[in-house]
């Protein structure tokens, strides 16, 4: 695909990046999956699949688009309430599309997920991989502190206090916004 992927920030872990694909821009929100961008709602999964890095294991196609999209509204109401129980089934209803394989490799012990459905796959990878950054650290998982972004994160900085999905978009807006308002009252 040569198309280049127009979202402001990529390169989050799996869930993350799959609740990225829909963002907002010059007070417009915009969708990866709508169909825009000059993309079908198919190429924009094929385009999200290559930049997740999932694209040599699953196929894009308008049944992987529909379990992603269940997917990502499952992820999107588990960041924002933890407690939500219906998340938690959503969540719990992807995964029953996968297990994962335990195996033996030259280095050791090794896992290898497994799908009735291929279908299924990047959607419960997604899923997974929530659960994976719940279990590391779930105070890291941040949504951008800027009010007008909907963005989120992962915070690896060491002393986990990063606020911005991005220091030369949003940070630096926050930067100038502040320094504005201190020339402005002297």
């Amino acid at each position: 695909m040569t198309t280049a992927d127009p979202r402001p920030l990529t390169g989050e872990p799996v869930a993350l990046d799959l609740l990225n694909t829909r963002w907002v821009q010059e007070g417009e929100s915009l969708d990866l999956f709508a169909g825009a961008f000059g993309l079908t709602r198919v190429e924009g999964l094929a385009l999200w699949l290559e930049s997740a890095g999932l694209a040599g294991r699953f196929r894009a196609d308008a049944a992987t688009l529909v379990h992603l999209l269940t997917a990502r509204e499952a992820l999107a109401r588990a960041v924002a309430d933890p407690g939500d129980e219906s998340a938690r089934g959503l969540m719990d209803a992807v995964l029953e599309h996968g297990r994962i394989r335990i195996t033996l490799t030259a280095a050791g012990t090794g896992e290898r997920p497994e799908f009735a459905d291929p279908s299924w796959g990047p959607a419960w990878t997604a899923v997974r991989d929530y659960l994976e950054l719940l279990a590391s650290g779930p105070g890291r998982i941040r949504e951008c502190a800027s009010e007008a972004c909907v963005l989120h994160f992962h915070d690896t900085s060491r002393n986990g206090t990063r606020r911005w999905c991005s220091m030369s978009a949003c940070g630096n807006r926050a930067k100038a916004s502040r320094h504005y308002a201190r020339t402005r009252e002297r």
